[in-house]
């Protein structure tokens, strides 16, 4: 005789049922991860535009929207190599995205952050529960890396730049860099926080097709 039995222990109960915004502790951490990211990335640019040419590069965000090109606010200067063929800090202005992309539409960029920090703010909210603090911290670097920039764009009218990985390393058998962008940490921040979004949506997809896996009906035979 067979029948078919179901377990219904097998899957115990929420524990992290209370959604993020009701709870101190994540916002508290979100919050903690956006000012440390923002100040991280602020004080770095300023620290760069004033040492790393030998002395303070300024401009004004006037200047920043009537000259062509933008190099022409820098001044010539060598890299400041921190790891040889690994790491320079080099002086760039940039007018675009992350990575150059877009360059010369600031206006845009500064409402596509906008809509992005309300987004990542909405996620927080309507998306993630109280324990999810692996969402929360790249969360959290999103926005800090996002609002850097547009502080950036506002207040510059362009984006500072400085981080070169990778200098002066071509493919091999042409003079092409296999990494010619300059970018700054903000940029970092962006990265780290959707690679720790990504990781975490695959961990939660992975848990729940375990647990739909053992919530399954089993046969038994007797």
């Amino acid at each position: 005789m067979t029948e078919t039995t179901s377990d219904t222990t097998a899957t115990p109960p929420a524990i992290n049922s209370r959604p993020a915004w009701r709870s101190p502790q994540a916002w508290l951490l979100l919050l903690t991860v956006v000012v440390g990211g923002l100040v991280f990335d602020l004080a770095s640019k300023s620290w760069a535009f004033k040492h790393i040419a030998g002395f303070p590069v300024e401009f004004t965000r006037e200047q920043a929207l009537t000259t062509v090109p933008l190099s022409a606010l820098l001044p010539a200067h060598r890299p400041m190599v921190i790891i040889p063929s690994i790491l320079n800090f080099t002086l760039v202005l940039n007018p675009g995205a992350v990575f150059g992309i877009g360059a010369g539409k600031t206006m845009f960029f500064i409402a596509v952050t906008i809509v992005a920090v309300a987004f990542g703010l909405g996620v927080f909210i309507l998306a993630t529960r109280e324990r999810d603090r692996v969402s929360h911290i790249g969360l959290g670097l999103i926005l800090a890396g996002g609002l850097g920039n547009l502080y950036d764009r506002l207040v510059f009218g362009c984006v500072r730049d400085f981080i070169h990985p990778l200098p002066k390393v071509t493919w091999w058998g042409t003079t092409r860099e296999v990494w010619p962008y300059v970018s700054n940490v903000a940029d970092l921040l962006l990265l780290i926080g959707i690679a720790m979004l990504l990781w975490h949506a695959w961990r939660g997809e992975r848990a729940a097709s375990v647990a739909s896996g053992a919530s399954t009906p089993q046969a038994h035979s007797g």
